[in-house]
């Protein structure tokens, strides 16, 4: 997919990978034959952020016109009748952009915390209009006082590229009684000649690090999930194959690991007609990893800065396409000036890591790889002494097969990340345990008649389940899985491309909470089915 069908990724056009959908359905009243000019504004099948029956304050964090890569500076300033404490603080983007425009990454941060990692939906000519809501009152500690803001899509303007992103950003809160699980405090990293280190409050209990990780800039790192190790004839190349784990050390330590979410933008696989309408998962939302650090509180607390270093595993020395942005949410104990504590349990496997190419006239590359690293500590806090114990696993299994000239190429690829979290102490034993699956299985064909045809399915799955003396407090599952099937003719004028395409999204969420059920379709850019059950 990288000679003639990636590097038409690098040019801008980008997409994913999905299953066949059998048959096309037939067309019904108001579906073109192909798409037009115009098509439905985007839309996603996720459930929008549930909201308290409470008084309520609007604040405008940021109304900005991107044309170029600079960035939007201005001041927040706490809302006023709802108080200090609040029981939701809800984020709302609104977005619109119309003539020709490549998707694009953006970022929105408060007092340098990041809040938002997002991308823009590519337009039509005639315009389209987009909006995402996000919980964020992990933040509200930083809501508490006057803030920076900083938002940035990078973005480019001239006679070709004509689409100027226009959005404005919003918070709601909710007066109430502020939520059990809200953090006391969010830091950031500081830069400093020696690399990035953090210095915690002496009292913390809790700590833990969230990374904003997200491969793109349009180079191969965009595509990590089809990079080939040497002597594959293969335009994207790393020395390990495909794998890729997010890293977290302290002091020089390995901390924590991940499995990166394998984001697809609203270009991604060549195909932007996959995109229009429904993006893929986490697209507008790209969510960040968490790490619980709480094992090296004890350390932590010392009053000093310590390294806390990111990295990204696999990717080629001296290549960039990374971001990593990271948060550290940090819950403080009111009874104690200072928390004292240890590390007692530090175990990482080795890494396991298999990416074997076999020549022939369909080229194939097989990956098996994966770690293990579990990690305890104490607090010994006012309330007693409290050991965390966190024990993860990562596993990726790959199939990847092109074609010489990669006018063939298709992907059948899983990556789990397995994560459970133990805190033993003041009361009965509590463990969350947390199964995340995505699943990626697509190839993309260019024919003799230069017909471009991308046929995906993706997933984005997670089990959840909490328990207190082994016995099940809470429970939820995840199923977001989207489909589509795309295809338009290659080096010819917007007006000649003649593409078709059906996609479609199911979004479940059920467990001890409720449930949510809502699948959409789409036909050429028309919304044909919108269907919820509860």
């Amino acid at each position: 997919m990288r000679s003639r069908i990636v590097m038409s990724m690098l040019a801008g056009v980008s997409l994913l990978a999905s299953t066949l959908l059998g048959a096309a359905p037939a067309r019904s009243a108001g579906v073109p034959a192909e798409f037009g000019t115009d098509w439905h504004d985007p839309v996603t099948a996720a459930p929008p952020v549930a909201r308290p029956h409470s008084t309520s304050c609007r604040v405008t964090l940021a109304e900005a016109q991107f044309r170029d890569f600079t960035p939007y500076q201005g001041a927040y300033t706490p809302p006023q009748g709802c108080g200090d404490r609040w029981s939701k603080v809800v984020l709302r983007l609104d977005g619109k952009v119309k003539g020709r425009q490549y998707d694009r990454l953006g970022y929105l941060h408060v007092g340098g915390v990041e809040v938002l990692r997002t991308s823009t939906p590519e337009p039509s000519p005639d315009g389209i209009e987009w909006s995402l809501e996000k919980d964020v009152t992990r933040y509200s500690a930083t809501f508490r006082s006057p803030q920076g803001v900083e938002m940035l899509i990078g973005n480019v303007v001239d006679d070709t590229y004509t689409g100027v992103i226009d959005v404005r950003a919003t918070l709601t809160f909710y007066a109430g009684r502020p939520a059990a699980t809200a953090p006391d405090r969010v830091l950031t990293l500081t830069d400093t000649s020696a690399g990035t280190t953090l210095t915690t409050p002496r009292n913390s209990e809790r700590v833990v690090a969230e990374v904003y990780a997200t491969g793109s800039g349009g180079g191969c790192e965009e595509f990590w999930y089809l990079a080939a190790p040497d002597p594959a004839p293969y335009s994207c190349k790393a020395a390990g194959g495909p794998y890729r784990e997010v890293q977290v050390k302290v002091d020089g330590r390995l901390a924590g690991i991940a499995a990166p979410f394998p984001n697809v933008w609203t270009g991604g696989w060549s195909n932007p007609f996959l995109w229009y309408v429904i993006p893929a998962p986490r697209a507008f939302d790209a969510r960040p990893v968490e790490y619980d650090l709480t094992p090296f509180a004890g350390i932590l607390n010392d009053g000093r800065p310590h390294r806390v270093e990111v990295s990204v595993l696999g990717v080629p020395e001296g290549q960039t396409g990374w971001s990593t942005r990271v948060n550290v949410l940090v819950w403080q104990d009111a009874g104690r000036a200072h928390v004292t504590g240890g590390l007692t349990v530090h175990k990482a496997s080795g890494l396991t890591n298999s990416s074997v190419y076999t020549p022939g006239s369909e080229h194939r590359v097989d990956t098996r790889a994966g770690r293990r690293l579990t990690v305890a500590g104490y607090v010994d806090t006012s309330h007693g002494r409290v050991t965390t114990t966190v024990r993860r696993t990562l596993a990726t299994t790959s199939v990847h097969r092109w074609t010489d000239g990669e006018t063939t190429d298709g992907l059948d690829a899983t990556w789990t990340d397995d994560v459970s979290v133990t805190v033993d102490g003041r009361g009965p034993a509590r463990t969350t345990h947390t199964h995340r699956t995505y699943t990626m299985d697509g190839t993309t064909t260019i024919g003799t008649d230069d017909r471009l045809r991308t046929v995906l399915t993706l997933g984005d799955r997670a089990a959840a389940v909490g328990t207190r003396d082994g016995r099940r407090t809470a429970w939820s599952r995840l199923d977001d899985t989207y489909t589509g099937d795309a295809t338009y003719t290659l080096n010819v004028p917007r007006d000649q491309r003649h593409a078709v395409g059906t996609t479609r999204e199911r979004y479940r969420l059920y467990g001890s909470d409720g449930c949510y059920d809502r699948s959409l379709t789409t036909v050429q850019g028309v919304l044909t089915g919108d269907d919820s059950r509860r």
